[in-house]
């Protein structure tokens, strides 16, 4: 097994890229694939803390935790989809300050 130190810096290039990501982008698809990108990070930090904790023994209980954080993020990822297709429709654009500009 690969010591804990390869698990955390994966995690932190992943929550790099997905703050880069939702800090420069302005298409809404790719800030939901940063936040996406986001929460994978966290679920790859809690996994290999689960791990880690005792030597040669997986808690269960954080892969159910795991398995139930991914469930949810793809349930949130369709309805963020859903909202972006109705966007599309209405507006016709997907630039955030673009659909800022259309404010009141």
């Amino acid at each position: 097994m690969l010591p804990l130190e390869y698990y955390l810096a994966g995690s932190a290039a992943l929550f790099a890229i997905s703050l880069y990501c939702l800090a420069t982008k302005r298409n809404i698809i790719r800030l939901l694939l940063g936040i996406e990108i986001l929460i994978n990070s966290g679920q790859l930090n809690f996994i290999a803390f689960a791990a880690n904790w005792t030597e040669g023994y997986v808690d269960p209980l954080a892969q159910l935790f795991i398995m139930i954080s991914i469930v949810l993020s793809v349930c949130v990822m369709a309805v963020g989809l859903t909202i972006v297709v109705y966007i599309y429709r209405h507006y016709g654009t997907l630039d955030v300050r673009e659909l800022r500009r259309l404010r009141w």
